[in-house]
């Protein structure tokens, strides 16, 4: 059973959120377990000047949490000692049937107390590592490796009151060899863990493709005479509609917005655009002055049918 570090630890946000909810509703102190596995990922920065030796240390190893249990109390499944109790642990894990996920250690939550392990969180995390039972193998990993539940997540409280209630929440790994707990940071993942390597050294650099707003038909194919008739009737009866708001601009002209002429084209469609406003400002103002002499003549016949009304009821 090996002794390999984590680069970090990965946690859905509804799964982080999960685990808050159940220690803020909580009316103390609270325990349970971390369920997920370890992934291997291989490192993206290859290179040829790099030594065997130096490319399998810095191979990645990820410890992914898919889910919890909460107990809703302390000392759930260990002494006050620290010593892992076999039967209540077997118990607590009795509600855990899915074979899919390994125990990859423990979390604790402790209302208005700073964010360092104590003995006792030590003694029990050390207690469960040493479990040989419960270790489990590494995912994609290039050498068959199994790894014990190391995994300590520590949630903590303010000390204060506050207006925003917030929680601060600490990883970490122990490590076996050195007998000592190990600072991790933890990937708040949202778009779930099969697309985290994906999304983790994205970088938006292609440049914006140009725009082909000419429509062109290909004189070589024959059977697609019907389809460019369309097409071109399509085209023309955007550029009427575009005409009756805009006054000279073609439906060509749109891809001169990118490119090394979309710095002087700027100006032009500016200006259009002011024209533009402006004739909306003036029909809004006919429309209003139009609605005010409807209002007017509405009055006007409910004048009329009133006065015929009591002309009628006279004779």
């Amino acid at each position: 059973m090996g002794d390999h570090p984590l680069q970090k630890i990965a946690i859905s946000g509804p799964t982080l959120a999960s685990l808050i909810q159940r220690f803020s509703f909580s009316s103390g102190a609270v325990d349970g377990l971390l369920f997920g596995h370890v992934t291997h990922i291989a490192p993206s920065n290859l290179s040829d000047d790099l030594p065997s030796s130096t490319a399998s240390d810095s191979s990645p190893l990820v410890a992914t949490i898919t889910g919890f249990i909460c107990s809703g109390t302390v000392n759930s499944f260990y002494d006050s000692a620290g010593r892992v109790d076999a039967p209540a642990l077997t118990r607590l894990l009795g509600s855990d049937s899915d074979e899919h996920r390994s125990l990859i250690g423990w979390f604790s939550g402790r209302r208005r107390t700073h964010l360092r392990p104590s003995l006792r969180e030590f003694s029990v995390t050390a207690s469960l590592s040493s479990k040989t039972d419960l270790s489990f193998p590494v995912r994609n990993a290039p050498i068959a490796t199994n790894l014990a539940p190391c995994v300590f997540v520590l949630f903590g409280s303010p000390f204060q009151d506050q207006t925003i209630h917030t929680h601060e929440y600490r990883a970490h790994q122990f490590r076996i060899l050195g007998q000592s707990f190990e600072p991790v940071s933890i990937d708040i993942v949202n778009i779930g863990p099969a697309f985290r390597g994906h999304y983790g050294s994205f970088s938006p650099n292609s440049p914006l493709p140009l725009m082909h707003c000419e429509m062109r038909t290909s004189p070589m194919s024959e059977d697609r005479d019907d389809e460019s008739l369309g097409q071109r009737k399509r085209v023309s009866k955007i550029q009427r509609e575009l005409d009756m708001c805009a006054e000279g601009l073609e439906v060509g002209d749109l891809s001169r917005l990118v490119g090394s002429q979309a710095v002087n084209y700027t100006a032009g469609v500016e200006d259009l655009y002011e024209k533009m406003l402006t004739k909306i400002e003036n029909l809004a103002r006919l429309v209003e002055k139009s609605s005010a002499k409807v209002l007017e003549q509405e009055n006007h016949n409910r004048k009329l049918r009133l006065k015929v009304a009591r002309s009628a009821g006279l004779e």
